[in-house]
């Protein structure tokens, strides 16, 4: 019985001189915390025993105070989390979450523009696989910018780098009478005189629209640069309806030297022509400011930055902020802005998708790399139509606009020759262009090749045969089948399908088809040829290049005679066996 009261009075002791331990300490100033509050439940707990604790309730109040003064409990508020009997508030512990000038880190697809919180191999919308880049966000305390600024969510402040603009909370909606009412066409285009420039402002939908944001993308080496450095002087020389006016030409890529040089040697020396190298965006904005072009020209989009922005130049951050800043830049001082951008091995535009979904007009220009003609294709135009198409041809002067672009995939014909069997002339439409070009075709007999096609779909080369064999009557079964489309062209319409069968026809029979024949029209399973969209243009263009007749569907046969084109025949066929007839018939 003594021995276990001793350890009970062991025990007590142990405690108790714990406590004073405890309440000799050095005063603690932190802030609340869970510690804290585990301070302050051991120092109140009633503890009376026979060592120098309080003896009166009057000392124990006193040291009470004492405690609290020491501890830290300067407010009402703290006393209240310190009896708190939990030890913890859990309003604070939830509130207090939020960490602030972290980064949002999400994933976006550079093919669609699918955004997600995590990375996945492919990407769930267009599934294609390796296409999701990180892309950093800043939080919603550094995207409100501490005073109100309006700045994107990587930092950038709008009111550091374009404080000059216009503010845009004076503006007011307009009605749609008042805005058109008084304006002329030269207000709402900025005119490109000359053949080179109308053939530019044709695909731009009839000029250049004031204030508007325009991508131009390339193969490198396709001539961009040239493009630009040639509209760029147009502007600034002005016409009849503008005055001259300064232009600003931007390079991240090129020196002012490199620049002066192509310009030498494509014969530009317009004296309101400005170039400058620089990639800083800011400091391009603000020369910008001073200079007050009527067009800025910056090559390219993926060499410039802006400080505040994080990501290197080409990045997937910097480069949808910049163009962002440029949209901005373009719609509140009325400049139009044209762009750069590089593509990819695929052909698209390097960077995020969205960057084609904020510019107002998206332009490719193409070539092959063995030819010398180049087409400016309208992919986006908010202020015209996508269906034009420019042709252009490389020269040592710069671009030049082809005269007659219909005929520039035909090759030369020979007429007295007889191996010209097998070759026939389709007309294709692009955009709001017409095309001949020329298909080849050639059956031998024996070879160990069955078919083998170029240029060609070959899903409708195998139909196009098999219909011949089987509505037409043609034994191929034993020959191999090569075709092909001249200068490297791709027949991708179907108004194509009876140049085909008639190629293939030609080098069967070995019949050579005259050299002022086209065909236009579609073959179907049965053997019936079919009309295709924009059948009087098509003939109008082979009447135009100097074409005697023309084959075409038996249903518009009668519609295409009514335009009075005397110096062209129009041929109608049902099906293929009145192709046949009608073309390799002997005179």
């Amino acid at each position: 019985m003594l021995i276990a009261d001793m350890r009970c009075f062991r025990c007590f002791y142990t405690r108790a001189h714990s406590l004073l331990l405890l309440r000799s300490s050095t005063p603690v100033t932190i802030p609340v915390s869970p510690v804290r509050f585990r301070l302050r439940r051991f120092s109140s707990s009633p503890v009376t025993s026979v060592f120098d604790l309080p003896s009166s309730n009057q000392d124990a109040n006193s040291n009470k105070e004492d405690n609290e003064t020491k501890i830290g409990f300067s407010d009402e508020k703290s006393r209240k989390a310190a009896s708190n009997p939990r030890g913890w508030n859990p309003g604070e512990v939830v509130m207090n979450k939020s960490k602030k000038g972290k980064s949002k880190t999400v994933w976006v697809c550079e093919s669609c523009g699918h955004s997600e919180g995590q990375w996945w191999g492919s990407c769930r919308t267009c599934h294609k696989v390796g296409t999701m880049k990180r892309f950093s966000q800043g939080s919603e305390s550094s995207a409100s910018g501490g005073g109100g600024s309006n700045s994107t969510g990587s930092g950038f402040s709008e009111s550091k780098g374009l404080s000059w603009l216009p503010e845009q909370a004076t503006v007011q909606p307009h009605r749609l009478t008042d805005v058109i009412h008084g304006i002329t066409q030269q207000q709402w285009r900025i005119s490109l005189p000359g053949l080179f420039g109308n053939e530019v402002g044709r695909v731009l939908g009839g000029g250049l629209a004031p204030g508007s944001l325009i991508l131009i993308g390339g193969d490198p080496g396709i001539g961009k640069s040239t493009l630009l450095l040639q509209i760029a002087a147009i502007i600034a020389e002005g016409s009849e309806l503008a005055e001259p006016a300064p232009v600003l030409y931007i390079s991240g890529e090129e020196s002012v030297e490199q620049i002066g040089s192509r310009a030498d040697r494509m014969r530009i020396q317009t004296e309101e022509l400005y170039l400058f190298s620089s990639s800083d965006l800011q400091d391009i904005l603000n020369k910008a400011h001073r200079l007050s072009p009527r067009a800025l020209i910056i090559d390219s989009i993926q060499t410039v930055y802006l400080k505040d922005v994080t990501g290197s130049a080409g990045g997937l951050t910097q480069v949808k902020e910049c163009t962002s800043t440029l949209l901005r830049f373009a719609k509140k001082s009325n400049i139009p802005v044209f762009l750069v951008g590089h593509v990819t091995k695929a052909g698209d535009i390097a960077g995020p998708r969205v960057l084609e979904h904020i510019v107002d007009v998206v332009l490719y220009l193409e070539g092959e790399e063995s030819s010398t003609y180049r087409l400016l294709r309208s992919v986006k135009n908010r202020f015209g139509s996508t269906d034009e198409l420019g042709v252009f041809e490389m020269a040592n002067s710069g671009l030049e606009v082809v005269s007659n672009p219909s005929g520039i995939y035909l090759s030369q014909h020979n007429p007295d020759s007889d191996v010209l069997a097998g070759l026939a002339v389709a007309v294709v439409m692009d955009g709001s262009r017409s095309f001949l070009i020329e298909v080849q075709a050639l059956c031998s007999p024996g070879s160990t090749v069955s078919r083998h096609v170029n240029g060609v779909q070959a899903s409708r080369a195998d139909m196009i045969i098999a219909v011949l064999m089987k509505q037409a009557g043609l034994r191929i079964q034993e020959n191999g089948i090569f075709l092909n489309v001249a200068n490297g062209m791709a027949l991708s319409e179907t108004a194509g399908d009876l140049a085909i069968a008639a190629a293939i026809c030609s080098s069967f029979l070995e019949f050579p088809i005259p050299h002022d024949v086209a065909f236009i029209g579609e073959i179907g399973l049965g053997g019936e040829v079919r009309t295709v969209p924009r059948m009087e243009k098509r003939v109008s263009t082979v009447a135009k290049l100097g074409f005697n007749k023309c084959v075409v569907p038996k249903s518009v046969e009668e519609s295409l005679k009514a335009l009075n084109l005397k110096e062209i025949e129009i041929i109608g066929c049902k099906n293929l066996k009145e192709l046949i007839n009608a073309v390799f018939r002997s005179s």
